[in-house]
């Protein structure tokens, strides 16, 4: 069976899943990604031109997702499927329609539980047990298309941002695996969200990594490990000064400190700093 399908990406994640097609033993038509001029402006861009040239890959560099010259592309590839991965820009209703079988999105929750954005930060700050990743067909809502497939991620105590976003990269990789086969022999099985189980989780800017000493110890040690790295991290501005903490924990019985280490009183206890940077403000 001759199944095209593309693929959307200018991140990191989005390339993992690339190359984890090509791990398995698949094929991509197309791949369109963001044009060099307006790249450098994107956090955690990635260039996929070396790869899509060793594997002989049509490469389209874009602007905006939904333009003429995009859809103009995607057309001129008669794709089957097209997946759109780490690309912020939203998808229009002729870019899902440019396929014969629809496109297929990856969101970092258990949908229909999350749907939204800053989905690594808010399972950290929400405590969380577990969260996941559903890969899903894209429709015209947010994060509410039928779902292909998920992955079930557990989450420690004292999960970070950057532990969880390794997690994360590894289930889209899984689900790649997984579904593939599907998705080429155009037998996939879409189960349609429980609107009843539906949360929106909104989007979170750099501010909101902004520590205040009137936080318990406990809340300030949660927002530090949600918006470590990659993320802004979390910070304390003291005079001319920001304090920007990527590692801590709060001060145990023993009171042990680590060797260029910073002490933060909290409302009820001490935090240690372990990694941090200083900037001025």
């Amino acid at each position: 069976m001759d199944t095209r399908i593309g693929f959307v990406t200018c991140v990191e994640l989005g390339f993992s899943c690339i190359r984890e097609i090509y791990r398995v033993g698949g094929t991509l038509d197309c791949v369109i990604t963001l044009d060099d001029q307006v790249a450098p402006n994107k956090s955690g861009r990635v260039s996929v031109d070396g790869f899509c040239e060793e594997h002989g890959i049509s490469l389209a560099k874009v602007r905006k997702l939904n333009s003429p010259e995009s859809l103009q592309f995607l057309r001129s590839r008669h794709l089957d499927w097209l997946f759109i991965v780490g690309w912020s820009q939203i998808a229009s209703d002729e870019v899902l329609s440019s396929t014969r079988r629809g496109a297929i999105g990856m969101h970092p929750t258990l949908l229909p539980a999350g749907r939204g954005r800053a989905s690594i930060p808010w399972a950290i700050l929400k405590g969380l047990p577990e969260t996941g990743v559903t890969m899903f067909k894209i429709d015209s809502g947010v994060d509410t298309g039928p779902i292909v497939g998920q992955v079930r991620i557990p989450m420690s105590k004292r999960e970070t941002a950057t532990e969880l976003y390794h997690k994360v990269t590894l289930a889209h990789r899984q689900l790649i695996a997984e579904t593939w086969q599907s998705l080429v022999e155009c037998n996939v099985q879409l189960m349609p969200q429980d609107e009843s189980l539906s949360t929106y989780w909104p989007g979170r800017t750099p501010r909101d990594g902004a520590l205040s000493l009137d936080m318990l110890c406990e809340e300030a040690d949660c927002l530090i490990r949600a918006t470590t790295s990659p993320y802004p991290g979390a910070y304390l501005d003291v005079l001319d000064e920001r304090l920007r903490i990527w590692a801590g924990h709060i001060l145990d019985a023993d009171g042990h400190v680590p060797a260029g280490a910073r002490l933060i009183r909290f409302r009820d206890g001490t935090l240690v700093a372990t990694s941090f940077t200083v900037e001025s403000i």
